[in-house]
């Protein structure tokens, strides 16, 4: 196993996982994950800066700041649809698919209860592991198909962007992504536009098929926190939140 990382890193063609018809893991990719991660974390910490009051920032209204949430998000996002590509050249794909679906729309279903026992005016009804679930589902039948992908993902983002009406302001309708206004939550990740990077990932994840792995290199020869972090991003997106906000009540309270 070593070996075959090393031999991503250095840009090698790695030996087949017998099953499959692609590597097990692609150190790079995991990295690329990890990245966002710890941009993920820095930004959430941040947020609970000036939730516990040692900060002020705009995070509604700045520039930077909205460029920052957009930037982590997207990256994200992308990467969902990278490795549903990688995922589908499994021999054991359609079960994998289905046990990644069940794992993160119960990851969703406790973010949900979690941030309504704590904030139930504001609470997460469609975040970021809500649209994953559901933009996953939708993007899989365009897996082997990247031109399609990309102009579907690309009309999605135009359409979320440019479109909206008061008809999608309530919850019924609100995950679509077409309100005339953010609804009160913690987190709104709707599906326009935001499906729409997932179906770009899906095109650039053929594109990886074809290029293979040594474009992302790079990445591989990142600290082994990243590929680390990477690899288990959703245990990580769920428990990084109670460990800021609970280190930060003890460092007030202390």
């Amino acid at each position: 196993m070593a070996r075959s990382a090393l031999n991503v890193a250095k840009g090698r063609p790695q030996p087949r996982v017998r099953g499959t018809t692609t590597p097990a893991r692609i150190v790079g990719l995991d990295a690329l994950r990890g990245l966002a991660i710890v941009a993920m974390i820095a930004y959430h910490f941040c947020f609970d800066l000036r939730w516990f009051g040692f900060a002020s920032f705009d995070f509604e209204h700045d520039v930077r700041w909205l460029a920052a949430r957009a930037a982590i998000l997207g990256s994200f996002l992308a990467l969902a649809g990278v490795s549903l590509v990688l995922a589908s050249r499994r021999v054991d794909a359609p079960r994998r698919f289905v046990t990644h679906l069940v794992a993160i729309g119960g990851a969703a279903l406790l973010v949900s209860l979690a941030s309504y026992a704590a904030f139930p005016q504001r609470f997460i009804w469609f975040g970021v592991l809500h649209a994953i679930v559901v933009s996953l589902l939708l993007a899989r039948p365009l897996v082997g198909h990247p031109r399609a992908a990309m102009v579907v993902g690309a009309a999605v983002i135009a359409a979320g962007v440019f479109f909206s009406h008061p008809a999608f302001d309530g919850r019924a309708l609100g995950w679509l992504g077409f309100m005339t206004r953010k609804p009160p939550t913690e987190d709104y990740v709707p599906l326009f536009p935001w499906a729409g990077v997932v179906f770009i990932g899906v095109a650039l994840g053929e594109a990886l098929l074809h290029a293979g792995p040594r474009v992302l290199a790079p990445f591989a020869r990142l600290p082994r926190a990243m590929p680390f972090l990477g690899r288990h991003s959703l245990i990580v997106y769920l428990v990084h939140q109670p460990l800021l906000v609970g280190g930060l009540w003890l460092w007030t309270h202390r």
